[in-house]
């Protein structure tokens, strides 16, 4: 156990994420979702549902904002708008961490084909069907030093 981090995000899970470079994607699914066939990673998250994970992840990764779109999810078979309960809560708990990103639909082979391109996939023991989402990792800024707004170099004393 860690301060300040979510207990969800297991030894395995922290190096998976920190492992990630820009740009990478990992996708955090229900446990219907035929994990072990489509991840090139496979992190197990047995007995946890998707909401909790998904809330951990995104306490420490950071959203690709160079991109219009970075954040995915399933659909309810072919029907690109229907939103189940399931996603809804998806789409809160991202507006909590990124309220400046939508959370974009992909139909069926759409989401497929880009989970078996991710990075990694996290699979959760989620009950409820459709239940998958897919995060793209974006950057951390560093931040602005005194030496830096001054314009001083800070190899100059």
């Amino acid at each position: 156990m860690l301060k300040g981090l979510d207990p969800l995000l297991s030894p395995d899970l922290l190096a998976t994420l920190r492992g990630m470079g820009h740009g990478d994607e990992i996708a955090i699914v229900d446990g219907n979702y035929p994990g072990i066939e489509h991840a090139r990673r496979l992190v197990r998250l047995d007995g946890h549902h998707l909401i909790p994970v998904l809330d951990a992840v995104l306490s420490v990764l950071p959203i690709d904002d160079f991109v219009p779109e970075a954040i995915f999810r399933s659909t309810v078979k072919a029907e690109r708008d229907k939103l189940d309960p399931v996603h809804e809560e998806m789409i809160t708990c991202c507006a909590k961490h990124e309220p400046e990103r939508e959370v974009v639909p992909l139909v069926g082979q759409d989401f497929y084909g880009r989970v078996r391109a991710a990075h990694a996939v996290i699979q959760t023991s989620e009950p409820r069907l459709y239940a998958n989402i897919i995060l793209r990792k974006g950057v951390i800024y560093p931040k602005e030093t005194d030496a830096q707004a001054a314009k001083v170099d800070p190899f100059v004393y």
